[in-house]
């Protein structure tokens, strides 16, 4: 036991293992909460669909030769955000058909885009890289670190300022319109809130297990808790806990960082399917 702390004492004196671990925290903090809101709202593969739209937009800011990716990834999925809002209420076009047609779409473009146009000599190794995180959270710069705080730290104001609107929302919103609450401002707001968050997360765990990040750590604190508070908490400390962890082995084990996230999520969930049927019982 001792040498495993002995090796992430080592590990933690280079600045990027520290970058990694701050920046997977926020993350994944704010995943779990906007992710209890999508399973209660029974939209949780948006950040499936979202997902796949940032890796398109990524595959276009590669082709570009952008220097910088993050800023117009963020644009397009925001876009993204709000034409899925759009088009789900649309009675010819399902928010899951859509939100399927987006998905499928964006990833076979972007990974068409990678083949033809791409400047790289390992096509292979880019895509792979973008769709399950591979080291990107361990390259981070001072920059994109500063630019994730800033980001994860308005999304966290946000879901607490507007709290009470967004339990509204979620639960009843025939009744939050009924009461004089702007229903569809608030969704505008979380559609969008989401896209940050899966742009943020791509660099943690890659484009295609986004979702078990969002989804996750809110179907953990369900077996568990039933209070919407509750929840909420506990999805923050089962995602919080559970990055940390999967980062922490991932440095140790030398595996992929997003995919031990995930496993680590996974665990957790059966752990908490197991507390929550002894605590019935």
């Amino acid at each position: 036991m001792n040498h495993l702390f002995a090796a992430l004492g080592e590990y933690f004196a280079y600045p990027f293992v520290r970058y990694a671990l701050i920046v997977g925290i926020l993350i994944s903090l704010c995943s779990a909460l906007f992710g209890v809101v999508l399973v209660l709202k029974r939209f949780s593969f948006i950040g499936d669909g979202l997902s796949h739209v940032a890796f398109g937009a990524m595959a276009v800011a590669a082709v570009a030769g952008l220097s910088s990716e993050m800023p117009l990834v963020l644009l397009i999925t925001v876009v993204a955000a709000i034409l899925l809002l759009k088009t789900g209420k649309n009675t010819r076009i399902q928010g899951d058909a859509a939100i399927a047609m987006v998905s499928v779409g964006t990833l076979a473009v972007g990974y068409l885009l990678m083949n033809l146009f791409s400047a790289s000599a390992n096509v292979s190794g880019d895509v792979c890289a973008s769709l399950f995180g591979s080291t990107s959270i361990l390259t981070l710069t001072a920059g994109e670190v500063w630019l994730c705080v800033i980001l994860s730290l308005l999304v966290l104001l946000l879901f607490v300022l507007f709290y009470n609107r967004i339990f509204l929302v979620t639960f009843d919103e025939d009744f939050a319109k009924a009461t004089g609450t702007h229903a569809s401002a608030y969704n505008l707001m979380i559609a969008i809130t989401v896209a940050v968050i899966i742009v943020l997360a791509m660099n943690l765990v890659g484009s295609l297990l986004i979702s078990a990040l969002v989804v996750f750590p809110a179907l953990s604190a369900m077996r568990i808790a039933k209070n919407f508070r509750t929840v909420v908490i506990l999805s923050a400390l089962f995602s919080v806990l559970t990055s940390t962890l999967g980062i922490l082995i991932s440095l140790l084990a030398e595996t992929p960082v997003g995919s031990t996230i995930v496993v680590a999520d996974l665990v957790a969930f059966m752990l908490a399917s197991v507390i929550g049927r002894l605590i019935k019982e």
